[in-house]
């Protein structure tokens, strides 16, 4: 079913063919299959159960087989005889455990129609991730958890590969803020018009996620191939629903502006595509609570805060934008001043600080500054931008 986030890592009908070695749809296995070798394949999370295939004479030599159904014991207990390792998927879990691609805005939404904002897969995630401990949960349900998470970052890495083999890799820009900026404010419209201008000169606008600025951003990477007015028009759409908190309208407007400005073609087919409409958003089930951003073209969402935290920034080195925003966005900064200072990712963009009234209340580019002229890769200094002109954002940020 379109749009069903299970169906295209149980083995779905669209071919997912990114990497030699990695089997993640029923066509790319059949491929291999009339070959009647498997060997040193990873088979991902197919569904191997609904017409099985017969492995008679079929050389699984090093074959890795994570999280497929196979269609029962003998067939499983054959395969490791003849040299396979199985890896089997966990049982009674809302989402796969072995996820082959990103999600995407409709795999989050799913079931929203039928069941409102309490019934749509990515609340049903989390409230199963609170029903199981939640960051502390038992050692099946982390387990369960943590091949989630390694399946994301193996996607991720993917569609990231796929980005850089026709893009600059510097060109990645993270825009961070606050989660709680009402849509339809000045810092929402502020971060989604930058957004959208850097998304159409090719930049790659990479967020956490969530709702408030994350989304202005995601939701301006969306409208890149749209003009400007188009953009003010669907942040006044939005304004209707201006707090996250309010979770059915807040859905429910993101969704009526999503269906009066579709995504091109392009966008629903490719990643490339994908990335290029919408960008990258790396949310976490840990705040679950907050609504879905669905305006990223591709999503990876983690239970993991951490590596999911550490991703965003790991991936931004054509800077970062932190429009205004309280504690979180504080960490964030700081974070991102430690991969600067000893460039364990890199050099580094610019650091874009949006909205010169917040950043005197708190003075982070005081602190910054002699920080990062203490460099041990020399004075990085330079690289803080305080403003409120998105133009000077866009001359610091255009400069990888």
């Amino acid at each position: 079913m379109p749009g069903d986030p299970l169906q295209p890592v149980l083995g779905g009908d669209v071919p997912f063919d990114s990497t030699a070695f990695e089997v993640e749809s029923r066509a790319e296995f059949d491929v291999h299959f009339v070959r009647r070798s498997l060997a040193g394949l990873v088979i991902l999370g197919l569904r191997l159960d609904l017409d099985p295939p017969d492995f008679a004479g079929v050389d699984v030599a090093d074959t890795l087989f994570v999280g497929c159904r196979l269609a029962g014991p003998e067939v499983e207990i054959d395969l490791i005889r003849r040299g396979a390792h199985l890896v089997p998927p966990f049982e009674a879990r809302p989402y796969p455990t072995h996820p082959a691609t990103l999600y995407t805005p409709e795999d989050l939404s799913f079931g929203f129609a039928e069941g409102g904002f309490a019934g749509m897969y990515d609340t049903v995630v989390y409230q199963h991730f609170v029903d199981h401990g939640g960051a502390a949960p038992d050692i099946r349900e982390a387990l369960a958890q943590r091949l989630h998470d390694a399946g994301i970052d193996n996607a991720l890495g993917k569609a990231l590969a796929t980005w850089v083999g026709s893009h600059n890799a510097a060109h990645a820009v993270g825009i961070m803020g606050g989660h709680a900026a009402a849509r339809g404010s000045e810092a929402y419209r502020m971060a989604a018009t930058l957004a959208w201008r850097l998304a159409s000169i090719g930049r790659l606008v990479v967020t956490g996620g969530g709702p408030g600025v994350m989304e202005a951003a995601n939701l301006g990477a969306y409208f890149a191939a749209r003009p400007a007015p188009q953009l003010q028009v669907a942040i006044d759409m939005l304004a209707a629903a201006p707090h996250f908190p309010d979770h059915d309208p807040y859905t429910a407007a993101a969704i009526a502006v999503r269906k009066r400005y579709p995504a091109p073609p392009a966008a629903v087919t490719d990643v490339l595509g994908k990335l290029r409409h919408g960008g990258l958003a790396l949310p976490t089930w840990l705040y679950g609570h907050e609504p879905a951003n669905l305006f990223a073209g591709q999503i990876g969402k983690y239970f993991s805060n951490a590596v999911r935290e550490d991703s965003i920034l790991r991936l931004s080195r054509g800077g970062i934008v932190f429009a205004p925003g309280w504690a979180g966005t504080v960490q964030e900064i700081f974070q991102a001043a430690t991969k600067t200072f000893y460039q364990t990712d890199g050099p580094s963009g610019a650091f874009v600080f949006l909205g010169v009234e917040h950043w005197r209340a708190l003075p982070v580019e005081a602190l910054l500054r002699p920080l990062l002229a203490k460099s041990p890769h020399g004075d990085q200094s330079h690289l803080v931008v305080v403003t409120d002109s998105l133009d000077v954002a866009m001359a610091a940020l255009s400069m990888s």
